[in-house]
């Protein structure tokens, strides 16, 4: 197999479908592929496009890398991976959480470090029901992507993430055929356009980071909060205006099958510092608070 290759071992245990997932946005993804053994991943680096194949053998991991950039991929493979992640300050006493902790032991906060590539599909992701946003996201992919490198054989159809260049060129009436009105698609292209500035948000704190992503018109605090979990591998990103969340948090730790953002951060305030990790495992372990009513109907921006 040709291309570059780096075998690591990590001080913790790694469960890689799981700790990976985030950043995946559903099995359609073209940029991403989850494999029972480890993943396929495509990114623009700082030195250029890159593919990267990581996956488990015995007690190490085996990661390749293919492209211009894939001696920078495989540099920040074990920050990808959750490698860096440090749980030790994590001290569960809710029953439920130290079930999910040790059931979950593989459970990782990765760190991409491609701010833009996590921000545009969770723009994709504003307001909508998962089905629309992942809908949305592959169709834009597939439309603006381009062939990844390395060996198309192994990871047939795999795709580069859309170029910034690109989304902030495209008219915001072109997003339409992608199912994204034209508020979502505005928001895109401004992003794309400030794709440098907010890269730079990986050498910043975690509060600046999440500042400097909300400055963007369109990218409020959930949005920020979401890219900063995973492109930043901030542990304490908690995504504040999100429809489901509130419910899951105050039944999770409360018993309450309804709570809001201020009861949400009120249950998680003694886990101030990991509280995104917190949100990592009640997901991981479909804990989610029971549904009342029809749930958010699914739309057609395509046929508006």
């Amino acid at each position: 197999m040709d291309g570059l290759e780096r075998a690591f071992r990590t001080p913790r245990p790694i469960d890689l479908a799981l700790t990976m997932a985030p950043l995946c946005r559903g099995a359609a993804d073209p940029t991403m592929r989850i494999e029972p053994d480890g993943f396929w991943r495509a990114t623009r680096t700082l030195q250029g496009p890159a593919t990267i194949h990581v996956r488990r053998v015995g007690d190490q991991m085996i990661a390749h890398a293919w492209g211009t950039g894939a001696e920078c991929a495989l540099e920040d493979v074990l920050a990808l991976v959750g490698a860096e992640d440090d749980d030790r300050a994590f001290r569960p006493n809710h029953p439920l959480l130290v079930d999910l902790h040790r059931r979950f032991r593989g459970l990782r906060i990765p760190r991409s470090q491609a701010v833009i590539e996590a921000l545009v599909p969770t723009i994709c992701e504003q307001k909508v029901t998962s089905v629309e946003a992942r809908r949305s996201w592959v169709a834009l992919a597939r439309s603006t992507g381009e062939p990844a490198p390395g060996p198309t054989q192994l990871a047939p159809g795999l795709l580069l993430p859309p170029a910034p260049g690109i989304l902030a060129g495209l008219p915001s009436w072109t997003y339409h055929h992608f199912g994204l009105e034209r508020k979502r698609a505005d928001t895109i292209r401004r992003a794309a356009a400030s794709a440098k500035r907010l890269e730079e948000t990986t050498t910043m704190t975690p509060d600046a980071a999440r500042r400097c992503l909300a400055a963007i018109p369109g990218v409020g605090p959930w949005s920020a909060a979401e890219v900063a979990l995973v492109a930043l591998g901030d542990p304490d990103a908690v995504s504040l205006g999100d429809w489901h969340r509130p419910h899951q948090v105050s039944w999770a730790l409360a018993g309450e099958p309804r709570g809001d953002d201020d009861r949400m951060l009120e249950l998680l305030e003694p886990y101030r510092g990991q509280r995104g990790r917190v949100l990592r495992l009640l997901s991981a372990g479909h804990v989610w608070a029971p549904r009342f009513g029809p749930r958010m109907p699914t739309r057609s921006i395509q046929a508006l």
